[in-house]
């Protein structure tokens, strides 16, 4: 199993700044992908934004130009630094990672974080 912890939410006005971290706890598990995604009240979970371990980033048309995702391989950390917050960004940010364990390599497994909540006001 694989320990995911988040922090950095929180209550910010529109226009500002808010950075998340997310730390996975240190095991066998090989991170390929480190993400969030997020989920408002009353929608689906979507995608934010995905880094691999090789530096590749993909990122939510919504968040593009105001997101931004990092990650430090040596640490098993992922961040998401979130500038120029809009009411709309409201949600509980999920940290997610996608590997493998060394005894069954051919198998891709998920973890999820319990979330962190992102409050804009307006």
């Amino acid at each position: 199993q694989v320990q995911l912890v988040e922090s950095g939410g929180g209550l910010v006005p529109a226009g500002g700044s808010l950075r998340l971290s997310c730390a996975a706890s240190r095991s066998s598990f090989s991170i390929d992908t480190m993400g969030w995604y997020r989920q408002a009240p009353g929608k689906q979970r979507e995608l934010v934004a995905t880094v691999t371990s090789g530096g590749s980033t993909i990122y939510a048309d919504s968040v593009k130009g105001r997101f931004t995702i990092s990650r430090d391989n040596a640490k098993n950390t992922v961040l998401l630094q979130l500038n120029s917050l809009k009411p709309e960004d409201t949600a509980v940010y999920y940290c997610t990672v996608l590997g493998s364990w060394p005894f069954a390599p051919e198998v891709r497994s998920t973890y999820w974080g319990q979330g962190t909540l992102v409050t804009v006001s307006s």
